[in-house]
């Protein structure tokens, strides 16, 4: 999973970078621009259940599944045409799977805001114009092409009017994302088209500490970002960057006792990873033995083979059946031999869906 990290500058977007991959690539500074390079971190995904089954297999390999995070520069009004640091940037977004959108929703005489004054609606909606801007511009490169070539070709006929129709859709200021296709061709097609706002988006609302321990409940700017993002169905997390930051320089046990003593359950990288993998419909499920531990996220909804296909492609092209026992029941007695004895290890074809949490053994023949 690759999710990107957008913003205006100055709201908070390379702290966070920072704190999440503790990389500390990105220089985080109080001035526009200080990301002139898409900065890359990949951080592995905090699952308890891996740790758990490699202890109880004695795994001479443990392997989380990862995110890639890639931090870019602060867009500003214009940015589509080629304001700021411009194009080059709206170019790195189109390879992310989701967009981490970083909101200001504190105040803080000491840290400029762009526009002189914190506003996290208008921010939103200056971002969501630039990256509107440059879907169509695409599109309208893309419509002209086809309309030359649909006149010779006639299978290209139902790609135009979707483009057309998409165009005139996004003209009127609405993102990629509210457009609804007719069938399952127009939807592959607009996929496709690598729509900046057809990305998913989960708004990172940046709050000062005092609006932690309460999710931002009494935070005005907060309230505003979650109605805007219900009505757009996208998600929302509630973050301090400069505590996510501090929490970044802890130890694994220090991190904890500092979490509590805020008031807190979770770190903001922890919400992060829930609020992604609910928003692009993922689930892990597991691999164990004594080669290798592992956690493979997969959509939600995957049948076996394709599932199997994850780990290897001759896995899914020769698959047999799956063995499957659910994590709780295999931890709960010690082995897949005493789940086997016990009845719990199932025996599934080609038809059945992966859950999340499922530990699951591959049977193919190549």
């Amino acid at each position: 999973m690759k999710l990107g990290i957008i913003g205006l500058p100055n709201v908070g977007k390379s702290t966070l970078f920072n704190s999440l991959t503790k990389a500390g690539a990105a220089e985080a500074a109080n001035y526009p621009f200080c990301t002139i390079e898409p900065n890359v971190g990949v951080v592995p995904v905090p699952d308890p259940r891996v740790d758990v089954l490699s202890k109880m297999h004695h795994s001479a390999k443990t392997v989380h599944a990862v995110i890639e995070f890639v931090d870019i520069a602060g867009l500003v009004k214009g940015a589509s045409k080629g304001e700021g640091l411009g194009n080059q940037f709206l170019a790195n977004i189109r390879e992310v799977d989701a967009v981490v959108h970083v909101v200001r929703c504190f105040e803080d005489s000491n840290i400029v805001h762009v526009d002189g004054s914190v506003d996290p609606l208008r921010d939103i909606e200056t971002i969501h114009l630039e990256l509107l801007f440059s879907d169509l511009e695409i599109l309208e490169r893309r419509y002209a092409k086809l309309v030359k070539s649909v006149k010779n070709d006639k299978s290209l006929a139902k790609e135009t009017a979707l483009v057309e129709r998409l165009k005139k859709h996004m003209e009127e200021g609405k993102s990629a994302k509210s457009f609804e296709p007719e069938d399952e061709d127009e939807e592959a097609l607009l996929e496709s088209f690598q729509l900046l706002t057809y990305k998913p988006t989960i708004y990172a609302a940046n709050v000062a500490e005092d609006d932690l321990a309460d999710d931002g409940a009494g935070n005005a700017h907060v309230a505003k970002v979650r109605e805007y993002a219900k009505e757009e169905g996208s998600g929302v997390f509630v973050i301090c960057a400069q505590i996510e930051q501090e929490i970044a320089e802890l130890e694994e046990d220090e991190k904890k006792e500092f979490l509590e003593d805020l008031g807190l359950s979770e770190s903001g990288l922890d919400k992060l990873i829930s609020a992604s993998y609910r928003l692009l419909g993922l689930i892990s499920f597991l691999t164990t033995g004594e080669d290798e531990t592992r956690a493979w996220t997969i959509k939600e909804g995957t049948k076996a083979p394709q599932a199997a296909g994850k780990i290897h492609t001759d896995f899914e092209r020769g698959f047999i059946r799956a063995e499957v026992v659910s994590y709780e029941h295999l931890t709960e007695l010690g082995s897949m031999n005493a789940a086997k004895e016990k009845g719990l290890v199932r025996s599934e074809g080609k038809e059945y869906v992966v859950r999340d949490g499922d530990v699951v053994l591959f049977r193919f023949n190549v």
